[in-house]
This record gives C-alpha cells, sequence and structure tokens, in this order.
C-alpha cells in the first residue's frame, strides 16, 4: 500500500509504499476512499520541514534545550547523531480520513461495527489504516465520503464551541477563517449564535458570510475593535474562539479587549501566550485551551485501550463529537461543500502539498482513492502485508553465517541497533513492524530484503536463522518462545520477559529443544553494557584482585510520565523490569559470581521508580544500584563506582574511567560515549558464526530476569 510521509529535515513530502497494516486488538482495518489535507497543521509541518537548522530551533526552543542538556551528559557528537536521526524520520501526514472497514480486530466482533461500514476516522493519508474503535465514527447513509472528510476538523471545532458553552442569542467572535474557523460559523449558527468572522483573507471573510457570518476583511484595513463594539450592540461580545495559526499574542490581547465583563475567550488554534494580565484583570474573563477533538483525546485508556467514558458522566467525547458533526451533515445544517478547493487522485498527492505550500487561499484539499480499495473483501488481494525492498535473497560466503531478521523497527531499534548490527556486519534479510512504515523506511535505509507486519511470516522464513526483536516489552517472552521453537538464534532487547510464569515458559522451552536437537540456538539479551570497552577494561583490573568488592551504581534516570507505556505494569512492566536489569546484570558480570540475596527500597511516588537496590554476590561482593529518577539532567546519567583492596574505579557515562590507587593505571577515557552496542551485537554474530557458547550465558539470563521480576514484584506490593 502507499501512504504519504514528510521529511522533517527537507519538507519534502512523497507517496511512500509499504507493507500494509493488520488490524490489532481493538482496531479497525480501513480501506480509505477519501482524506482531507488540513491546510492548517498541515501546511505548519510542511514550512517547519523547508525551515534550515536555526529556523527549526528558533521554532522549537523547548527542544533546543533538550539538545543542550544532552551534549552536556552525553557529549556533542552522540547528540548531533540523534538530533540528524529524529530529523531523518518520516513523518506519517493527515489525521481526516474516510473509509470502509475491512477487519475487526480482535475484541470487536459483535460490537457496534461491521465489514463493510463507511466509517470518518483521523486516520492518516494512506490506502489503509488500522485505526482505534473510539476514533472511528460510522458514516449516515445520505452523508457523501467528500464531506465526511471534514469529521475530524468539525470536532476541533465543535469541542472548542463546547468549551466556550454558548447560549441562544449569544454573540460571538471567531478569529481566524480557515478550515477549523470556517466550520465553527455554521456550528455555531445552528445554535442560534450571532457570529463575527475576522481574517485577512477576502475569499474566506466571503465563505463566513455565505454561512450567515458577519466579518472583518483585515487585508482591507478595517478596525475588528470598532466593528466589535457595533455588533455587539456597545455591550462586548460574550466569547472569542480563535482558530488562528500565528505566533503573535495580538489575537488573544484582541479577544480580551472585544469581550464583555466576564466574557469567554477559547483558543482553538495557534497563538502567542504573552497574556496582559489587565486584559483580563477588570473583566474577569476566563481564557482555555481546546484539547483537539475532545475528551478522551491522549488517553491511551480511551484511544488504545477501547475504555469509552461513561456516557452520564462525559456526555460528549471524541468519538460523540465525530457522530454530532455527521449527523448536522447528515440534516444539511452543515454544508462543506464550499469548502473544498482542490481536488487530487491520491496519486497526485506531492502536487496537493505543492498547492498547500504555494498556494495560502487553498481550503479543503481532497485526495480521492481508488474506488476498488473501498470494496468489501479485497484487502487481502490489493495490499500486501509483505512488500519486497530490494531483489534476491541474502547470500553469505559462510553457510553459518546469521542472517537476520528485525521484529520491531521503532526508534531504539533504528536509531542504535540496526546500524549496531550493521556496523557489526550483519547480513540484513527482514524486518518486521505493527503498521509497517517503520519497517519499510528502516529496511530501504538499511539495506533489507523485504518489509512486513506479518511477523508469522517473518518467523517461518529459511532465508532467516537469527531474529532480533525490539518490540514492547509484554511481546518479548512470547516472540522468544516462538523464534525459539522455530529454530531462531534470538537476541532479544532486554527485558527478556516480564513475570515469573513468562520466564518458567522460557525456560521450558529451550530445555526441551536441548533435548532434541545437538545444536541448540543462541539466545542472549541485548545487555550491551557488559561489551563497553571501558567496563571490559575494568573487567580486566579486577581480575586480578581476590577480595570482595562493593559496587555503587548511580542511575540519574530521569523522570518519565506515568501514563507512558514503560510504566504500565502490563506493557513496559515498570522501569525496574524494562531498565534497572541492564545495572543489575552489569554488576553481576563484574563480580562473576551469583547473586545469592536482593533487596529493594522504593521512595513513595506515584510511579515508584526512585529505588535503591541492593545486591550480595557469592564471593561476598556487594552491589548497590540507585536507580532515580527525580535528579537534574546536569549530573551524569549513569556513574559506576567500585571499592576494593584500597582501590577505586569510577566511570562516567562511559566516557570517562578513573582509576585511585591502581598500579599502572589512571584514567581511560573517549571522545564519544561508547555503551558497547556495536561490540555486543559484534560478540553474538561471531558466536553463530564460530559454533560457540551465548556471549551471556542462559543460566546468568534466567538469573538476572528473575532477581529483576522479584524485586520489582517487591515494589509494586
Amino acid at each position: 500500500m502507499k501512504q504519504i510521509l514528510q521529511n522533517l529535515k527537507s519538507g519534502t513530502t512523497d507517496l511512500f509504499e509499504s507493507p500494509a497494516p493488520k488490524a490489532s486488538t481493538g482496531n479497525l482495518l480501513i480501506a480509505t476512499t477519501n482524506s482531507l489535507i488540513s491546510a492548517g497543521t498541515e501546511r505548519m509541518l510542511v514550512d517547519f520541514g523547508k525551515a534550515g537548522w536555526l529556523a527549526k530551533a528558533r521554532q522549537q526552543p523547548d527542544k533546543v534545550r533538550q539538545v543542550l542538556e544532552k551534549v552536556k551528559t552525553d557529549g556533542l557528537l552522540p547528540t548531533l547523531d540523534a538530533v540528524r536521526s529524529k530529523l531523518d524520520e518520516p513523518l506519517p501526514m493527515g489525521y481526516c480520513n474516510v473509509g470502509v472497514v475491512q477487519e475487526l480486530g480482535a475484541g470487536l466482533q459483535g460490537k457496534s461495527f461491521k465489514v463493510g461500514d463507511r466509517v470518518a476516522s483521523n486516520g492518516k493519508h494512506a490506502e489503509v489504516v488500522n485505526i482505534p474503535v473510539n476514533l472511528c465514527a460510522r458514516i449516515p447513509d445520505n452523508v457523501s465520503d467528500e464531506a465526511a472528510s471534514f469529521t475530524v476538523l468539525g470536532a476541533i471545532a465543535l469541542q472548542g464551541i463546547r468549551l466556550a458553552q454558548p447560549t441562544l442569542g449569544e454573540c460571538f467572535v471567531v478569529t481566524g477563517l480557515g478550515l477549523v474557523g470556517l466550520m465553527t460559523v455554521p456550528l455555531l449558527r445552528a445554535q442560534g449564535i450571532r457570529v463575527l468572522g475576522i481574517d485577512f483573507d477576502t475569499q474566506k471573510c466571503a465563505l463566513a458570510r455565505q454561512f450567515g457570518a458577519e466579518t472583518v476583511d483585515l487585508s482591507r484595513g478595517e478596525d475588528p475593535l470598532a466593528v466589535a463594539e457595533t455588533f455587539s450592540r456597545g455591550r462586548g461580545v460574550d466569547g472569542v474562539l480563535i482558530t488562528a495559526s500565528t505566533k503573535s499574542s495580538e489575537p488573544v490581547h484582541q479577544a480580551a479587549t472585544m469581550c464583555r465583563k466576564r466574557g469567554r475567550i477559547v483558543l482553538v488554534g495557534v497563538t502567542g501566550l504573552e497574556l496582559s494580565r489587565a486584559d483580563f484583570y477588570e473583566k474577569e474573563l476566563t481564557f482555555q485551551v481546546s484539547c483537539s477533538y475532545g475528551p478522551g483525546r491522549y488517553d491511551p485508556e480511551y484511544e488504545e485501550q477501547g475504555h469509552d467514558y461513561p456516557l452520564g458522566f462525559v456526555r460528549w467525547t471524541e468519538q460523540r463529537n465525530f457522530e454530532a458533526v455527521l449527523d448536522m451533515l447528515a440534516d444539511g445544517r452543515l454544508n462543506v461543500e464550499p469548502l473544498i478547493s482542490h481536488r487530487f487522485p491520491f496519486e497526485r498527492a506531492p502536487e496537493a502539498y505543492q498547492v498547500l505550500a504555494e498556494e495560502r487561499s487553498a481550503l479543503g484539499i481532497l485526495l480521492q482513492y481508488p474506488h476498488q480499495v473501498a470494496e468489501v473483501g479485497t484487502q487481502g488481494a490489493c495490499f500486501a502485508r509483505t512488500i519486497r525492498l530490494q531483489d534476491g535473497q541474502p547470500s553469505t560466503a559462510n553457510p553459518q553465517q546469521p542472517v537476520l531478521g528485525f521484529i520491531g523497527a521503532g526508534n531504539y531499534a533504528s536509531r542504535v541497533l540496526i546500524p549496531a548490527f550493521k556496523a557489526a556486519g550483519a547480513v540484513f534479510h527482514g524486518i518486521a513492524s505493527s503498521g509497517g512504515v517503520s519497517a519499510a523506511y528502516a529496511g530501504r535505509k538499511f539495506g533489507f530484503t523485504k518489509a512486513t507486519t506479518d511477523t508469522g511470516a517473518l518467523l517461518a522464513d529459511p532465508a532467516i536463522n537469527t531474529v532480533v526483536i525490539t518490540t514492547r516489552h509484554n511481546s518479548h517472552a512470547r516472540l522468544v518462545c516462538q523464534a525459539l521453537q522455530a529454530g531462531k538464534n534470538v537476541f532479544v532487547e532486554k527485558p527478556l520477559c516480564m513475570s515469573i510464569s513468562e520466564l518458567e515458559e522460557i525456560e521450558e522451552v529451550y530445555s526441551a529443544l536441548n533435548t532434541q536437537h545437538s545444536a541448540l540456538p543462541l539466545l542472549m539479551v541485548g545487555f550491551n553494557r557488559r561489551f563497553a570497552p571501558q567496563v571490559q577494561k575494568m573487567k580486566s583490573l579486577l581480575a586480578g584482585v581476590q577480595q570482595p568488592k562493593a559496587f555503587v551504581m548511580t542511575v540519574n534516570a530521569g523522570a518519565i510520565p506515568a501514563d507512558h507505556w514503560t510504566q504500565d505494569a502490563k506493557v513496559g512492566g515498570g522501569r525496574i523490569i524494562g531498565e534497572a536489569c541492564h545495572f543489575i546484570d552489569l554488576l553481576r558480570y563484574l563480580t562473576g559470581h551469583a547473586i545469592v540475596d536482593s533487596h529493594v527500597a522504593a521512595m513513595e511516588s506515584a510511579t515508584a521508580d526512585s529505588v535503591s537496590i541492593q545486591l550480595r554476590f557469592h564471593d561476598g561482593s556487594t552491589g548497590t544500584v540507585h536507580y532515580l529518577a527525580n535528579g537534574s539532567k546536569a549530573f551524569p546519567k549513569e556513574r559506576l563506582e567500585v571499592f576494593t583492596a584500597g582501590r577505586i574505579l569510577q566511570l562516567d557515562n562511559f566516557r570517562r574511567l578513573k582509576g585511585y590507587g591502581w598500579p599502572g593505571f589512571k584514567k581511560m577515557n573517549l571522545w564519544r560515549q561508547d555503551k558497547g552496542q556495536v561490540a555486543c551485537a559484534k560478540a553474538f554474530l561471531q558466536a553463530i558464526e564460530k559454533g560457540q557458547p551465548s556471549p551471556i550465558p542462559f543460566d546468568e539470563l534466567l538469573e538476572v530476569a528473575e532477581v529483576t521480576i522479584r524485586l520489582a514484584d517487591k515494589v509494586r506490593s
């Protein structure tokens, strides 16, 4: 299938071929018939992409601060690599989609949608989209696909109106007559509100008058304050909805000046927010920012998990706002036909974006998709879930050489792990991701033969003998077992699993293979810090010391919001399982002895991700891991100190290693941070080629996983 992607580095917008997604749990698979380019949001993204580095920085000062903080901790070169990698990521465009349901995800059978339904959603500009059920609404029979394409923009306008709470007979101003502003006008008029529209574009002012508004054409020098004074009969307007997009704070100041005492101002668009207290104080004005389509937006429980809000407590959710807009389209109170300025076949989408960039008066730009994609039951025939990126099969001189398939193509995989394996000399073949776009993009960039959204097909591919798993944590154990049972060598990004039952299942699968085959597939977890050059130096220095060691590992991890997927006990497992396992493994490696006892103390917090872990090893050594989310980013992110035999080693952020009291060793500093990812990948690949055991023994993987899981269970209990 094809999808529209934008390159943030250059600003170019192109059609991109990727595997079709499948209907995931709680989602609808939709074949698109029409989609609408949002003239405001998408033009802003195009302009940002075409801007130079300095202009990009000026537009995102918060991101600049993050970059400077990263330079302090990680160094200049790794930070530049991260920035380039971020800008190189493709950005899927669009959020106004109409299509036909092709497939129901698990849990939706017998529910409110069925195959063949026409639906409006916030899907991207793509031939096939996979959308959570709460972000879809069924289209009435008498509403055309073109009209329904305006549903999401209408919901944005409607949510702003709901926050403003207009009542019959009041007078409101709509500042900014783009698509959202022009849809706001008839929605207000339908509620018996007198409307004054303000814009610089004469054509848009004419459209607003067509919808029943009075207007102020700023291009003709008309005074909005004077007109608003007359319009409100000298009382001041009851409210202002700002639907403009500008860096200036003038629209907010102007709105405050226009309003009557205790008037309401709602920001639906984007403006500067340098507010004057005097503007708001004397009139006791209220000011509120509207959040997109309505209640539920950005709530993973509502959007991703499909948990609806009770109707009696939240009357209007984003889905119910979609339905309200569609109802108004159905009964004729909302007419969007005058808002359509251009129509393009989907194959000519790049031309549509050229129009968007060059014609500032362009409004509703519709993309029309081939009609056959809407036919029920054709998804499997029309849209392949596996595509070839280059011809041929991987050829290697050594039959033992690992040929890799990647499952997962997210940020860490594409920025760190795939480049690490490439630098280690890996042979790539297949790459899979749930959505398909990230797999196809990374696949083309790094030389994979094919991309897929069918994980089962990748595991069954005889050309692949080694699988790298970089998906979300809750899928690791299942994929590890499936890959091992398929006879593949497995490299899984940490953690190995999330529960003792999953760990037992992995051990059972591996033990069964041990009785069936003389040559076992290798299993390894991506504990890369073991392989960092400075850690290797520490290991060699400690090898000559027989006395017990005391390890103090301080991890200045930084805060992650409680609603982030890594904090979800069912998806990410929390930060002890998801990340602290790295440091437990590191101390296990440096001691070279089994962990015989472990304890944890957690600070009181909503996420319980600031903990102190105490480890005791078989040789009498001790380890302390301070994993903290409440520190300053100016401090090194990772610091390891080792005390033994009157000597000390101190490693700061995998850049500076110092020795105190070590004969013949004082320091080992690196120009750039090296956490051992390339060396880790290389060790794994070489073990496969040479028929050697896994670089990390299976028993150690089980030991570290069990200790980590039990510590996390203690914190949760």
